[in-house]
């Protein structure tokens, strides 16, 4: 089994990632596996999405104004792991100037070093390119950019401040991880040193053991149709002619579990029972009572670039695993179908909702996912966290 080195000096964690506690992210998941030995600072920031007048933008914004305010104090411990702070900086929600950069990385800059510990070695963890202004100006001895998606192509996102800013912060850091193949080549033209590879974790144990108290949505299905289940993002990723097809012929009812965000969802909607977001330890059951997961992304850059973190958690719980054919999940091909069209991804979604997943399937996925625990990912951390 995987240890994780200690730190050879007392070491601080500065991570700028998803907010915590928004959804179990990979940048969450290691960091829980480096507590407490390596104490953690968790700066949650302003996102990379240029915000709209909807209503999730609008009840994130005032999640954050209630946290400046102090009518939610993200700074207090008592439902935090041991070793871990959370800070939220007043920030100015843009990038596109001079001014607005400056303002950010002052407040960012002044809340964060006066949170550093004493007579510990700093190191920065960072999975957004928005933190490039920050570098020389945190006192911190390393900088390490973990790559897990493709920002400049992310749906809803600023494309031309992002690519700017990441180009800046694949340069200037000390070093990169990249999830995936395509973010590690990318990053590979751009970086000082060679990026590494640190790809997704997984509690397999987790998903092949649904929480037994778990009760299911009332509106989940019950007309004996077959389910195909999708969690996650809901956003134009998807592939809405795909959805669409699934559940034209009626054979088939299309789950899609998770928050609605940006144009395809409402498209996808109409075609789909909506769940809206599930609590991530509620998933398993729900996976228990479907016949199909399904990943029906598009094939485009940004599905091109990442790791689905659910992959491995489809994979785990052992159920019929149908997803789109691309470079993150073609390695995996052994343990799923993949599809590159429509009609490919309906045929096999209807004949694994019948024949469920297949032996040689079951017994790759056991003999692969055995090493692929966080626990071994949060280790490979730690060796580049503790690299001089």
């Amino acid at each position: 089994m995987a240890e994780i080195p200690p730190p050879p000096v007392p070491t601080q964690l500065i991570v700028f990632a998803d907010d915590w506690g928004r959804h179990p992210s990979s940048s969450q998941h290691l960091i829980r596996e480096l507590l407490p030995q390596y104490p953690t600072l968790w700066v949650n920031t302003v996102g990379t999405r240029v915000p709209k007048l909807s209503l999730a933008d609008l009840q994130r914004g005032y999640g954050v104004l209630a946290s400046w305010l102090g009518s939610r104090a993200p700074t207090s411990s008592a439902k935090y792991p041991d070793g871990f702070r959370l800070v939220a900086p007043k920030m100015y929600p843009g990038y596109r100037n001079p001014l607005q950069r400056w303002f950010n990385r002052a407040q960012v800059a002044r809340t964060v070093r006066a949170l550093r510990r004493p007579n510990h070695r700093c190191v920065v963890i960072t999975t957004l390119p928005t933190t490039a202004d920050l570098i020389g100006h945190l006192g911190a001895d390393r900088w390490l950019y973990y790559c897990v998606d493709d920002y400049a192509q992310w749906p809803g996102s600023d494309h031309t401040v992002m690519r700017q800013m990441e180009r800046e912060l694949f340069q200037r850091v000390d070093a990169v991880a990249a999830v995936s193949e395509v973010l590690e080549s990318k990053a590979a033209g751009l970086t000082k040193h060679p990026p590494a590879r640190l790809e997704h974790g997984v509690d397999a144990l987790q998903w092949s053991t649904p929480r037994i108290e778990t009760q299911l949505a009332p509106s989940w299905p019950d007309d004996r149709k077959p389910i195909a289940l999708f969690w996650g993002l809901i956003d134009e990723r998807m592939d809405v002619e795909w959805v669409k097809a699934l559940a034209a012929d009626q054979q088939t009812q299309v789950v899609m579990a998770g928050p609605e965000a940006l144009g395809a969802s409402a498209s996808i909607g109409f075609w789909s029972l909506a769940l809206g977001p599930i609590a991530h330890a509620d998933l398993p059951a729900y996976a228990a009572a479907s016949n199909v997961l399904i990943m029906p992304y598009t094939d485009a850059p940004v599905t091109r670039a990442m790791q689905p973190l659910k992959l491995k958690e489809y994979l785990a719980t052992m159920k019929p695993v149908v997803v789109r054919d691309l470079p993150s999940t073609r390695p995996w091909a052994d343990c799923c179908d993949l599809a590159s069209d429509s009609e490919t991804f309906v045929r096999v979604v209807q004949e694994r909702s019948k024949t469920g997943t297949p032996q040689q399937q079951i017994e790759a996925r056991n003999r692969r996912l055995t090493s692929e625990s966080w626990t071994a990912t949060a280790a490979q951390l730690a060796e580049l966290i503790n690299t001089v």
